[in-house]
């Protein structure tokens, strides 16, 4: 089980105050992974985890964090190893797995979110619909809801946006990497600098249509996929250039086993402004937000009802 080291600090939140709890995580590896816990507003309904993307940091996504926990939810986010308050002293020299950020780093919040009597839910943004089939206790969570994932092939993306992509791959991040000793993805305005591992690893799987799947050497992964018995809902958004609802099934396919729910936003229709591969955790996105606990609403009446006879 995870060790927590825990200190208070109070963050504001629109028209109240909302107290969150910093947390160290020890990982079952013994990586310390910070995380911060945001309480339930009155009697908790739910305790959820939210799966990060690759290169942001948790701090993205305490609005959403704290609009979940005024609406009953205890919330947990957290840093992988490597990115924000879980980054080592230097990037340079630092070693690791990229799929350590589940099957390690998510893990260990699963783990200390996890109590008897209560369902855990896990929404995920990216990675982080990559993360959940990683787990190796995936069986703890209720139910997932995922924004933007997808295979990351430059070719499931529109024309102009995969010559941008294969010029990052190709070009400039071989480039700053070799400069760096890791990728300074902050020079890009891509998100936080990413380990070299995370770059080298993530590069080479999206050469692949469907992601690591096709990977020879990542063969094992599918069992572990495969094995996912939760529900999950995948919603991406049609102006989402890296995520397309394309690139979405291309990836859902390997939870085999799963009956995975679909949904596409149009942000001009639905009236919330662009969305992108960031969006979905702004503040105009809120009907989003409450579109995810909603379904989670829907599947914890459905667990709690009693069978017909």
């Amino acid at each position: 089980m995870p060790e927590f080291q825990a200190k208070s600090q109070v963050e504001s939140q629109t028209k109240r105050q909302v107290t969150s709890v910093a947390l160290t995580l020890t990982t079952a590896d013994g990586y310390p992974i910070a995380a911060t816990r945001y309480p339930a507003h009155g009697t908790a309904r739910a305790h959820l985890v939210m799966a990060g993307a690759t290169g942001v940091p948790q701090g993205f996504y305490r609005r959403f964090a704290e609009f979940a926990s005024s609406q009953g939810y205890s919330v947990m986010t957290l840093d992988y190893r490597g990115i924000g308050r879980s980054r080592p002293a230097s990037l340079k020299g630092f070693r690791m797995d990229y799929l350590d950020w589940g099957r390690q780093d998510l893990a260990a919040a699963v783990d200390a979110m996890s109590t008897p009597g209560l369902p855990l839910y896990v929404v995920g943004h990216s990675y982080g619909g990559h993360a959940f089939g990683l787990l190796p206790n995936h069986d703890k969570v209720a139910a997932l809801y995922t924004f933007a994932t997808g295979a990351g092939w430059h070719g499931w993306m529109p024309p102009l946006e995969r010559l941008r992509v294969l010029l990052m791959w190709r070009v400039i991040g071989p480039l700053i990497v070799r400069l760096k000793g890791y990728l300074a993805w902050n020079w890009l305005g891509m998100g936080e600098d990413l380990p070299i591992d995370v770059y080298r690893q993530w590069k080479h799987w999206c050469t692949f249509p469907h992601y690591f799947f096709q990977d020879p050497k990542m063969a094992h992964l599918k069992a572990g996929f495969a094995s996912v018995r939760s529900p999950i809902m995948a919603c991406n958004a049609l102006d989402d250039l890296w995520a397309r609802p394309t690139s979405r099934d291309a990836f859902m396919a390997g939870y085999s086993n799963v009956a995975v729910q679909a949904t596409d936003v149009d942000p001009a229709s639905a009236g919330m402004g662009p969305i992108g591969h960031m969006g979905y955790f702004k503040q105009n996105c809120l009907p989003l937000w409450q579109g995810a606990l909603d379904w989670f609403e829907q599947h914890r009446a459905a667990s709690a009802a009693p069978l017909s006879r």
